[in-house]
């Protein structure tokens, strides 16, 4: 696929963003690369690992993965205004909801509504997936939950943005780094955070100005809102 140049700096953009907010956030997986070479169904992927297996996560964990994935999308209005931010970030705005729901209705982590379970679901197998979910919570119940996701998502994105906001000159950096080698890795970014011109990868060819063939590049298919793997807590994360 071949990505338009307004496209691809907008990607540069929300890739960067969910970097920098993982990298300045407490708890959160380390960014050991960054890409926009279409692979899958995305434009582009922010890939965190792991520094050792993990079984379970702390709230502030899982409070700064809100944040990181609300980073691209903030990238994108901060550059480019927010009557062109994209699509792309319906991924991520969906899986940030999700962790804040279950911190609230599933893991007791809602200093307001305590350690208790909210909204079980009962899985009728001869029905396949349907599901019938029974009422347990009262109308006022129901409201307080909305309104404690609502605090978990409202308190991240302005921490997002306000490490965005204090690191402008690194999303530019960065995004710049990325229109011209398209995929970053730990020691370009290392270099980025630590206000240094980032160093060329090594499988880049100044002569040809793109990557030496064989450097392991993938391509990919159209963005899609979101990530293509890695979705279950704990295990290495992609951002889109």
């Amino acid at each position: 696929m071949v990505m338009k140049e307004d496209e691809k700096r907008q990607t540069a953009f929300h890739e960067a963003g969910h970097a920098i907010v993982g990298l300045l956030v407490p708890s959160h997986d380390p960014v050991y690369k960054v890409s926009i070479i279409p692979r899958g169904r995305a434009l582009g992927v922010t890939m965190f690992l792991p520094e050792e297996d993990r079984y379970s996560q702390s709230k502030e964990n899982l409070e700064s993965q809100i944040s990181s994935l609300f980073g691209g999308r903030i990238a994108e209005e901060m550059t480019f205004g927010s009557e062109n931010v994209t699509t792309g970030a319906s991924n991520d705005i969906k899986r940030a909801t999700e962790i804040a729901r279950n911190m609230v209705t599933k893991w007791g982590l809602s200093a307001r509504l305590g350690p208790l379970a909210y909204g079980e679901e009962e899985e009728e197998v001869f029905l396949g997936r349907s599901v019938t979910q029974h009422k347990n919570v009262s109308d006022d119940t129901a409201h307080a939950i909305d309104e404690e996701i609502r605090t978990f998502i409202d308190r991240n994105y302005d921490r997002a943005k306000n490490i965005l906001e204090e690191n402008r000159d690194k999303l530019q950096t960065m995004s710049d780094a990325l229109m011209k080698y398209e995929t970053i890795d730990s020691e370009q970014i290392a270099d980025i955070m630590a206000g240094r011109t980032p160093r060329p990868p090594e499988t880049w060819d100044d002569d040809s100005a793109a990557p030496v063939p064989g450097g392991g590049l993938a391509t990919g298919d159209k963005k899609d809102d979101g990530k293509q793997s890695g979705d279950t807590i704990g295990d290495p994360a992609e951002q889109h």
